[in-house]
């Protein structure tokens, strides 16, 4: 797993800069929907400019799950890191859904010592302690993200299960059950309970060769739910980012990443 040192990982990717942060972080896999078990999928992880082309940084996989239909945890198979993409492989052997995610959180600390900025950077459980007695004026900010994709062989499975941490999707409409022209409901929740007024933000894949991109901005309602018709057939990034303030004090930003693939009718 020494390929898995070099590139970008998702905690990483939290503490991009703004305008870094436009730059799109997903897991795509090679196939979405299988007839039998037993088969492969490649799975390609990248930061891009452009959706599901690789042309700026891979994905690490520190925090990288994957998920059988039994709820059985697999290890990704022939794990290559490149410039600008991470690979790995993985054996469907059973029937129903599988749920690869690569999830992280990280917190970022800002305050001043003897008259001077200092920053400090761990997670919410480290943080406090790397901010040194005397410290005044302190900030921190908590992120969290999750990227994720979903594979089924065969009949699709439940995939309603959460962890109640962080900004998570649960699929009202089964993830690989999405076709042009009909309307998908996703529910989010926040810490395991519904995460109503987030936005969340749909772009199909192929934007490089589109003066726009076409994006689909919407807001969960009360439940948490957003509604949404796919205009045509093929790959889709979604996004969703909550902020507001954490429970322990501090800013708090909490993101999901999906892609999703939408067939034919």
């Amino acid at each position: 797993m020494n390929a898995m040192k070099t590139g970008v990982s998702v905690l990483a990717l939290l503490a991009l800069s703004t305008a870094a942060q436009a730059h799109k972080a997903w897991l795509l896999p090679s196939q979405t929907v299988l007839s039998s078990e037993g088969g492969w999928i490649t799975v390609d992880g990248a930061v891009s400019n452009d959706l599901f082309y690789f042309n700026h940084n891979p994905l690490r996989l520190d925090g990288l799950s994957i998920r059988a239909p039994d709820g059985s945890k697999i290890e990704p198979q022939n794990v290559a890191t490149g410039k600008y993409r991470t690979t790995f492989d993985v054996q469907l052997q059973k029937a129903g859904t599988y749920r690869l995610a690569l999830s992280g959180d990280n917190a970022n600390a800002r305050y001043e010592l003897n008259g001077e900025q200092k920053r400090a950077r761990g997670t919410a459980a480290t943080i406090a302690g790397e901010i040194p007695a005397g410290a005044k004026n302190v900030e921190i900010t908590y992120t969290s993200r999750t990227v994720e994709s979903f594979v089924t062989v065969g009949k699709p499975s439940d995939v309603s299960s959460v962890q109640g941490r962080g900004l998570e999707l649960v699929a009202v409409t089964h993830p690989n059950d999405l076709y042009s022209g009909e309307a998908a409901t996703f529910r989010f929740l926040l810490d395991g309970k519904p995460a109503s007024g987030v936005p969340v933000e749909i772009v199909a894949g192929g934007s490089r060769y589109r003066d726009a991109q076409g994006e689909i901005k919407v807001k969960t309602d009360a439940k948490g739910e957003i509604k949404v018709t796919w205009p045509a057939a093929g790959m889709y990034w979604l996004e969703a980012v909550s902020e507001g303030t954490a429970a322990q004090g501090g800013k708090r930003s909490a993101t999901y990443v999906g892609t999703f693939e939408v067939l034919n009718q």
